[in-house]
């Protein structure tokens, strides 16, 4: 008796939970796109990057540099070092974490790069239960660019943020001698996971739908976007550099996994390298592909601090 009374507690406990998250990104929802009612023929839409800081309302509050564009809305934890959610003009969040012990596919994995696991440490995550503290520092802030480095607690990882008008870029900067990494878009395009979620990349102009696999070398330059029949965007991950490492692409229940440099639990990124992450206002592979091979710096070398 006891114990079905306990159950029925736990149970009631983990729906009101879920279901102050849903809130919380609800009205986060109604927010943005109230603010951007409010300012139509008031203010314009910002057409550069302003940082501000505040809190990611659903990801429990989390301190936040909080990144707006005229695009989106990026939400970098300030202790963790990852991206908790990433808002379209729409209001619409792309990640969807949340910490909540055992949330797992739900929210606590979810993010973007969360790309040190296991490795001389668990870096670059928005923090959940096992993610360990960075440094930040901002290094630039203009209209044209915001750069965030930050220093993981035991020095051997840096990782550097450079927002821009139409992208945000991540690169490791500095990898812990003798250990490996991954760069990992774990989210849900369009909001949640679903059958009418689709994605394609640079292999080919095939459009895939959302629970077809992937694994293999990306061809350069090395891109992929995922994408909601709902919506009039996709989100796309790229990276700078070309290499000849595996990557993969899977679905788990609530979430993508996508990872440049991993392949069936392995890690194979060893050096500094740069990656993408932005909206495309289409979802025509010609033109997103034109988009994002124009506006991401494929190439050889790694950018500088400021």
């Amino acid at each position: 008796m006891e114990s079905s009374v306990a159950s029925e507690v736990a149970g009631f406990s983990s729906k009101v939970s879920h279901s102050m998250v849903h809130s919380a990104r609800m009205l986060r929802a109604i927010a943005v796109t109230t603010l951007a009612l409010l300012t139509v023929g008031c203010a314009p839409t910002p057409s550069g990057v302003v940082l501000s800081h505040g809190v990611d309302s659903s990801a429990d509050d989390a301190p936040s540099f909080i990144i707006t564009t005229a695009v989106a809305t990026f939400y970098l934890d300030k202790q963790g070092g990852g991206l908790s959610s990433i808002v379209d003009r729409d209001g619409v969040d792309w990640l969807g974490f949340h910490p909540r012990a055992g949330s797992g596919w739900k929210g606590e994995y979810r993010g973007f790069p969360n790309s040190v696991h296991r490795q001389d440490g668990n870096y670059f995550h928005a923090v959940n239960a096992t993610t360990e503290p960075s440094s930040a520092v901002v290094t630039a802030q203009s209209d044209a660019h915001v750069q965030i480095v930050f220093t993981s607690a035991n020095g051997k990882w840096q990782g550097q943020w450079d927002f821009y008008p139409d992208r945000c870029d991540f690169t490791m900067a500095q990898v812990s001698e003798g250990y490996r990494y991954w760069v990992l878009y774990e989210g849900v395009p369009g909001g949640e996971i679903n059958e009418t979620d689709y994605w394609f990349g640079s292999m080919d102009n095939r459009v895939r739908e959302i629970h077809e696999p992937f694994s293999g070398d990306l061809p350069g330059p090395e891109w992929v976007a995922f994408g909601d029949s709902n919506t009039p965007r996709v989100l796309y991950v790229a990276q700078h550099q070309d290499d000849n490492h595996l990557d993969e692409y899977y679905m788990r229940p609530y979430m993508t996994v996508f990872g440049f440099g991993r392949n069936d639990g392995n890690k194979y990124l060893s050096e500094p390298r740069s990656f993408s992450i932005g909206f495309v206002e289409s979802t025509n592979y010609s033109t997103v592909k034109e988009a994002i091979t124009s506006r991401v710096p494929f190439q050889a070398t790694l950018p500088s601090l400021k």
